[in-house]
């Protein structure tokens, strides 16, 4: 315990320790089943009930009866979307988030663009439900204590990154007991409202007719038609949560379909019944808007102005309600550093964004998806009436997207798989629908902010395309590297029979070289040691660490896959050394940070090659920039000073491309 820094010991305090990928259980460890999924992924779609429905009704101005057809279109959709997504759960079954099903599906291109457009909303589903909680907590508040509801939402997202630094299950588990008592209050007050006024449910349906026919009357077919998917429009946020489920199956307990399809059961019905009911619950108790107020907080006290107990069952119907909205946030923080994590793997933005931290989260992501969020919330000044604006659009270009890539692979397969027709049929219903919703909401928000969506998406997208540009072209110098690994080859060819082992002489030196992969910048390393230092070095120690990242992290296969490939790379050095007539040997690990890895290796090396050198090659840009670091791996000059304060030498090799 005295040897570790005490940043560490603080760090470990304060998120927690280390974990192990090694660990065989971790993945089952750190998996959701379907309930903890329903409440970490889907408690965003249940909790835009909080605002969905709210917008929608003042969205109507006047004609609130108009709502009961908002209703119904939002429950048709919720249930064609998610019978939609349960195909794309089958044919992903490792994750298909509309990043990788329009990336397989359509273009690499086309899965960039879904990708940012998911970003954005995942960042607004944070900052959108974080305010809307903030703004039903200070509902039941004293007016003048609402000059503090901006810095109160701030340091909830705080919080929330705080907890998902820790870990999935860490940040779900404490808010399940507010999820309950979220579902048992709401439910509650909606057969409550329809008991009560069980005998005006003929009178409210009557008094919607009479409103068709009235806004009609006023202002046209037409007119009626853009009121109504107006207000559809303002509600539209309850539909992200969907694409969550299929984008989070990472995360959740085997057998990974299963449990995504049951989530995804769980979060229709539980989106249906609460839209439906809570609207339904407006027009019976006859709500109207109030200042300062949420309508559920009206609609809460209204139901129980009689009961004895009602201020305490309002306060905690609030409480909880509040309390799930930053849950919600959730979706946002589980779903948004996995898309990123995803684009940094394929080199749309720097790789470096799809590492993980030593509790197995993707750090860089969250504290990316918060941070973006905290300043949202201070330029809107926390606004839910302008958030619910700007949100929701990109949730449908992804939407769009994901169903034109699926009806496109079942009309490609239509003679391999059976009941193809069917398939075809309902993710093309889903297309249409999706691909007219999109249209309209884009119509009808942009003049009033949505402008401001589409900029910072196609920003975004422009800086991915730009930095795959720039991977793009540093890969056609590494090209030129690798040319060495076929002449390698084609000598290791030319020798027959198998490499002697050479005898290992513990005086001689020792050289200790770094490499990642059998690859032309290992060996033009191994190659510079040999150039600049003759015949020195009797013994090679080739030492690779190998990366589990967001990509590789998904089960215990794809770490035994890693596993092999390395082992792989390493008996190539040792073989090739071998015929060289050199001593060699391999030594991997496996882990998130390689300078950590290493750190812990290199003490036993020295212990048992006392005259040794670390090695680490470092590629040199002729045109370099500020950015630079910012997307490639310095690694080996924070190495070079760790091992120097332990007495232990490390030489950087340049090598120019």
């Amino acid at each position: 315990m005295e040897n570790i820094p005490w940043f560490k010991r603080f760090k470990n305090i304060i998120i927690g320790s280390g974990r192990s990928v090694q660990d065989r259980s971790i993945f089952h460890k750190l998996s959701l089943i379907a309930f903890f999924a329903w409440v970490g992924l889907g408690a965003d779609g249940l909790t835009s009930s909080c605002y969905g429905p709210q917008e929608a009704f003042f969205a109507l101005g006047s004609h609130r009866y108009l709502s009961i057809f908002v209703a119904l279109g939002t429950v048709l959709t919720i249930f064609i979307i998610s019978a939609s997504y349960s195909q794309i759960v089958e044919l992903f079954p490792h994750g298909g988030g509309g990043y990788l099903v329009a990336s397989k599906l359509l273009s690499p291109h086309l899965g960039m663009i879904s990708g940012c457009a998911l970003l954005i909303d995942y960042v607004l589903t944070i900052t959108v439900s974080v305010a809307s909680g903030a703004d039903a907590i200070f509902s039941f508040l004293p007016a003048p204590w609402h000059a503090h509801k901006i810095a109160f939402a701030i340091m909830v997202v705080i919080i929330l990154i705080y907890l998902n630094m820790r870990g999935v299950k860490e940040s779900v588990l404490p808010l399940v007991p507010i999820f309950i008592i979220f579902l048992i209050t709401h439910v509650f007050i909606i057969f409550y409202a329809f008991i009560k006024h069980a005998s005006n449910l003929p009178q409210v349906a009557a008094s919607a007719m009479n409103d068709v026919h009235t806004t009609a009357s006023q202002v046209g077919v037409m007119g009626l038609l853009f009121l109504i998917l107006r207000s559809y429009s303002m509600g539209a946020g309850t539909f992200t949560g969907i694409e969550a489920v299929s984008n989070g199956i990472p995360v959740l307990r085997e057998p990974k379909v299963q449990t995504a399809k049951r989530t995804m059961s769980y979060m229709a019905f539980s989106l249906a019944f609460m839209v439906f009911g809570l609207i339904a619950a407006y027009l019976l108790f006859q709500i109207k808007p109030e200042a300062g107020k949420t309508l559920n907080a009206i609609l809460f006290e209204q139901a129980t102005a009689s009961w004895s107990w009602g201020k305490w069952f309002v306060l905690i119907a609030l409480f909880s309600e509040a309390t799930l909205l930053f849950v919600a946030a959730q979706t946002g923080f589980l779903d948004g550093p996995r898309v990123l994590a995803n684009m940094a793997a394929d080199r749309w933005f720097p790789t470096r964004f799809s590492s993980l931290s030593d509790r197995l989260v993707i750090q860089k992501g969250i504290f990316i998806m918060g941070g973006i969020s905290v300043l949202l919330m201070f330029f809107t000044h926390a606004s839910v009436r302008f958030l619910v604006v700007l949100y929701s659009i990109n949730v449908f270009i992804t939407f769009v997207l994901s169903q034109a890539g699926m009806v496109r692979h079942w009309w490609n397969y239509r003679d391999r798989v059976k009941e193809w027709f069917t398939k075809i049929f309902i993710n093309g219903v889903g297309l249409l629908l999706c691909s007219c919703i999109l249209v309209m909401m884009v119509v009808m928000k942009f003049h009033e902010g949505g402008w401001i969506t589409l900029f910072i998406t196609a920003t975004l997208i422009s800086l991915a395309v730009l930095t795959r540009r720039h991977y793009n072209g540093i890969g056609i110098q590494l090209r030129r590297l690798n040319s060495l690994v076929k002449a390698v080859e084609i000598q290791e060819s030319s020798v027959s029979g198998p490499a002697e082992p050479k005898k290992f002489d513990a005086k001689a030196k020792t050289a200790v070289i770094l490499v990642k992969g059998f690859n032309g910048m290992g060996l033009h390393t191994l190659f510079g040691v040999i150039k600049l230092f003759g015949v020195v070095f009797k013994n090679f120690i080739f030492l690779e660490v190998g990366m589990v990242d967001a990509g590789n992290f998904k089960g215990v296969e794809d770490i035994d896959k890693l596993e092999a490939q390395v082992k792989n790379d390493l008996e190539r050095y040792v073989k090739f050394m071998n015929h060289e007539g050199y001593y060699a040997e391999g030594i991997s690990a496996i882990g998130v940070d390689t300078i950590e890895q290493v750190s812990e290796i290199a003490p036993g090396i020295v212990e048992r090659f006392p005259d040794v050198v670390f090695f680490g090659g470092q590629l040199v840009f002729a045109h370099d920039s500020f950015v630079a670091p910012l997307f490639h791996n310095y690694t080996v000059f924070v190495l070079q000073k760790r091992l120097y304060r332990e007495g232990i030498p490390f030489v950087i090799l340049p090598i120019r491309v």
